[in-house]
């Protein structure tokens, strides 16, 4: 009466009725030991149509493989010679021949993509240049090969930018180290490199990194930030700007903190552009971004340790090096150890209009973290001294922030006073006061003067520096509602 009986001990169980269910009446589901419920229905992407795809892809690529092969066995690049723009269409016009010699089913726009990519593998660094192309980009984090971010507008997104296989990522590595005398391999996992326009790079490769290569861009701008931008940007007033303009050129010592990606770079090299251009300036760096407009600039860079794990040349190296090149003023791109002592020093003896950055939270976080930079040099120097050290080379503290929702800002310019007992004092001249975020989710806030005047005007009046009192008037300077 249950049906007829099928192999295996399983039950059929009994058509329902046909026609809709009563009202009210939930559908039917067997439940007994035969009972089955029905498969949901079919995505509309089904696998076969994924595989189809995928292979496509493989093509592609294996049909861009061979047009570069051939396209190096015919030309010897290096042997060319002209500006890139007469190269690449040196290049297009034999590839677009070797590309009618494959016997390839592609459309126009097809064919053109891969004529494209070939030149951009020849020339530039592959599936990045459609990034570095694009103004609004400040950030390039590849995460292996099939995972690349961008941060743009403030915003961090995955792409669907791919490369090949871990192979492909290494060779765009080497390709960008190798132009600025480095390395990357498995002596040397680790390195900090820079593009032609001043990019910040810097690659991890395996062992260290588990998933394949990883690399970071610090993206510069073709057209740097100036101080109209950052104004126009609302990251920083028109008073504050002309208070850091008359600190740097009056020799005020200015010390850049903030955490990463909160534009101290940046801001270092636009506080740079107040350097009268009679002086004699020397940049000290890791990786060199600093793009000094004066003519009269020595820029050092750091080099790592050889393959013997000999030559490594520090910053600090360089900066007690350029003590013996009679600058008039010192430009050290980041103080990360003991060089932080060797910059306090040179700031105490006759070189006073020095700029520096390091990492750090607050204005009062970053004498901690200078305490701590001084004590790597490995000198039994007691606390009160470092402090002494740091009161009386210090004059200002810049600090900036990257706030909620990406914008960047200069949050505090501090004057360092001096001293009271074991205590370095500091007093605030301009803030940034939050006071919450919009609805698109960025900070809003307002710059304000704290009323308060620095010490060293008299000072900066006999540089020829004559600021105007008010701007230091307790008072709103500008609002930013986020918009």
């Amino acid at each position: 009466m249950f049906g007829k009986k099928m192999p295996g001990n399983i039950v059929t169980p009994p058509k329902p009725a046909s026609g809709p269910p009563a009202s009210g009446a939930a559908p039917a589901l067997s439940q007994g030991p035969g009972s089955s419920v029905a498969s949901p229905p079919k995505k509309s992407g089904s696998p076969s149509k994924g595989r189809a795809s995928k292979e496509k892809i493989e093509q592609f690529n294996g049909l861009k493989m061979r047009l570069h092969r051939k396209l190096i066995d015919q030309l010897d690049l290096t042997r060319m010679v002209g500006d890139e723009d007469t190269l690449r269409e040196k290049v297009k016009e034999v590839l677009s021949q070797l590309a009618d010699q494959e016997n390839t089913l592609l459309n126009f726009n097809e064919r053109q993509r891969l004529i494209s990519e070939v030149l951009d593998e020849t020339f530039g660094l592959g599936p990045l240049e459609v990034t570095l192309s694009d103004p609004s980009v400040t950030d390039i984090l590849v995460n292996g090969p099939k995972q690349v971010y961008v941060e743009s507008n403030g915003k961090l997104r995955l792409t669907e930018i791919e490369f090949r296989d871990n192979a492909h990522l290494m060779r765009v590595i080497d390709k960008i180290v190798s132009a600025v005398g480095r390395r990357c391999d498995e002596t040397c996992p680790l390195v900090d490199a820079r593009l032609e326009d001043g990019s910040r790079v810097n690659a991890v490769i395996p062992p260290l990194a588990i998933d394949g290569a990883s690399m970071s861009i610090r993206r510069f701008g073709a057209d740097p930030l100036t101080w109209e931008d950052y104004i126009a940007f609302k990251s920083v007033t028109p008073e504050i700007r002309d208070f850091l303009a008359a600190a740097v050129n009056g020799h005020m010592n200015v010390l850049v903190v903030g955490g990463t990606g909160s534009g101290k770079t940046t801001l270092l090299n636009n506080l740079s552009g107040f350097i009268p251009e009679t002086e004699r300036i020397v940049t000290i760096e890791d990786a060199a971004e600093l793009q000094l407009r004066q003519p009269h600039v020595v820029r050092l860079e750091t080099r790592p340790a050889n393959i013997e794990g000999k030559g490594r040349i520090s910053i600090r190296d360089l900066l007690i090096n350029s003590l013996r090149m009679r600058p008039d003023r010192i430009v050290v791109g980041e103080c990360r150890g003991p060089e932080t002592l060797d910059m306090l020093q040179a700031m105490n003896t006759g070189h006073d209009g020095s700029l520096t950055t390091i990492h750090a939270n607050s204005t009062r976080d970053a004498v901690a973290r200078v305490e701590t930079m001084v004590m790597m040099a490995g000198f039994e120097l007691p606390l009160r001294a470092i402090r002494q050290q740091f009161a009386s080379a210090i004059n200002v503290i810049v600090q900036a922030q990257r706030l909620t929702g990406g914008a960047r800002k200069i949050v505090a310019v501090t004057e360092v006073t001096g001293m009271e007992g074991d205590v370095i004092t500091m007093q605030d001249i301009f803030e940034f006061e939050q006071t919450g975020v919009n609805g698109d989710g960025r900070a809003v806030g307002q710059f304000v003067s704290t009323g308060i005047r620095p010490s060293f005007l008299e000072r900066l009046k006999s540089c020829g520096c004559d600021l105007n009192p008010d701007i230091f008037t307790r008072r709103v300077l500008m609002a930013d509602d986020g918009s």
